[in-house]
């Protein structure tokens, strides 16, 4: 059944992905089977050009490598959240209303997202709207201008998401668990922020006129142009658009977050119909592309908590005692957690399934994972990824992964390169390392005539 799968995988898998394996070795090492063409401007910007065959569509991606992780001052939570939504306000040049009309003229596409590393500006469009894409995103980049009314409507908005994501308990169970499990770093309160800064956010438009000059700089920006273009003129175009953009002096540290001394439970009482959410998470490390605990980690993952675990088939498919389980390490430049989440079919069986992934847990310690079935993860997880690239969109997306991780897209060859050297010792080491008591934090959320507290319990 492996064998068969993994021959579908392969004649799924996109034919430049299959060409690149098929050049010899060195070619095998890598990943990422596109070229990666990586120019640095004179203001320290940095251009990543893949070409890719998708006649006549490019897709174009900033990613500034600011998120929610660089928001270290007390009350000002949420404004790398909220500058995505001020990017769209418009310039002198490009108003609001004539950025969208331009958009809308050339068939664009554009959007953008946010993380605790990153904010992330896209677009899908025609080959030759390129310069009319680096046009508006150089414009907007460099003379965004926004009213202080702008801003507080802005600002209202941004807590009218904040009500309406309140209403998930997965949201809810988020903001718990980070407020619970970090005390000193950023990455203890969500993209979105504190609750009492965007309450007070209105207040603060000169604050956000800092932020955008601290951040919105050439130095913390890479441009990624994937799709049908042609490279000299693509450099030429960015000299000529960008090259004005003046570079920053931003310099902030981090406050890294302290050994947890002692396991921390919360339990979270939900006023709708629900059934218990348990979730459980350890400190683990930040994203390397030399260091093994991390793909370590991400392995473990899917030994103890993928489908073809023992845990997942026990839990899930036998004995049904809930409706799903997985556990993930995301991808972080600082140190954050290993996130175990479940929802659990019958509220008497809470502390039973708790005990079980427990149980899971300590068994990874002292058993190793067989050989064969470590590589066959390591094998979906190979084609998984390369199954994505199967257009411009989605291979711009993967690479800004790497990008606002380690500021170099080259990083997604060394992880996978890493990914090959663990060995069911590493996965085991990393078992006794981070999955300890004392390094552990709880939150379950329960319907809220089940719950007997909403306090925080340290023990």
């Amino acid at each position: 059944m492996i064998r068969s799968l993994r021959i579908l995988l392969l004649t799924l898998l996109p034919l430049a992905y299959v060409a690149a394996q098929a050049k010899g070795d060195a070619a095998e090492s890598k990943i990422f089977p596109f070229p990666i063409n990586q120019v640095t401007l004179d203001n320290g910007l940095k251009i990543v050009s893949i070409p890719f065959d998708s006649p006549g569509i490019v897709a174009y991606y900033t990613v500034v490598r600011t998120g929610s992780r660089n928001e270290i001052e007390p009350g000002k939570s949420g404004f790398a959240h909220f500058f995505e939504h001020m990017m769209f306000r418009g310039t002198e040049k490009y108003s609001k209303d004539k950025f969208n009309d331009v958009l809308k003229s050339i068939g664009a596409d554009n959007n953008a997202y946010t993380s605790d590393d990153e904010t992330v500006y896209h677009t899908m469009a025609s080959a030759d709207a390129l310069e009319t894409i680096m046009d508006l995103e150089s414009d907007r980049f460099m003379n965004l201008k926004y009213t202080e009314e702008d801003f507080k409507t802005e600002a209202g908005a941004i807590l009218g998401e904040y009500n309406k994501s309140s209403s998930s308990p997965f949201n809810t169970i988020d903001e718990k668990l980070r407020d619970a499990a970090f005390g000193k770093h950023t990455y203890q309160h969500t993209t979105i922020g504190f609750l009492k800064d965007i309450q007070d956010m209105p207040n603060q438009y000169q604050y956000s006129l800092e932020f955008f000059k601290r951040w919105y700089r050439p130095e913390n920006c890479v441009v990624v142009i994937v799709g049908d273009f042609d490279q000299q003129k693509l450099i030429d175009l960015a000299k000529k658009y960008y090259s004005n953009w003046k570079p920053g002096v931003a310099q902030i540290e981090i406050p890294q977050e302290p050994a947890q001394k002692g396991e921390v439970f919360i339990q979270v009482p939900w006023k709708a119909k629900t059934l218990p959410i348990l979730t459980v998470a350890y400190h683990g490390p930040a994203f390397s592309d030399k260091d093994i605990d991390m793909p370590a980690m991400d392995l473990f993952s899917q030994v103890v908590f993928g489908q073809t675990s023992d845990l997942y088939k026990e839990l899930v498919v036998e004995k049904q005692l809930v409706e799903f389980i997985e556990g993930s390490n995301e991808d972080h430049r600082d140190p954050y957690l290993f996130t175990i989440f479940t929802r659990i079919k019958d509220p008497k069986n809470i502390d039973l399934v708790r005990d079980r992934i427990y149980a899971a847990l300590d068994e990874a310690r002292t058993k190793p994972v067989s050989a064969e079935r470590l590589a066959d993860i390591k094998s979906h997880m190979k084609y998984q990824y390369a199954m994505g690239l199967d257009n411009p969109n989605s291979v711009a997306n993967g690479i800004s992964h790497y990008i606002y991780l380690t500021g170099d897209p080259e990083s997604v060859n060394r992880i996978y390169a890493l990914y090959d050297k663990v060995t069911p010792d590493d996965i085991m080491a990393v078992a006794k390392k981070y999955f300890a008591k004392e390094n552990r934090t709880v939150v379950l959320l329960t319907q809220a005539d089940q719950s007997k507290s909403g306090q925080e319990v340290k023990q």
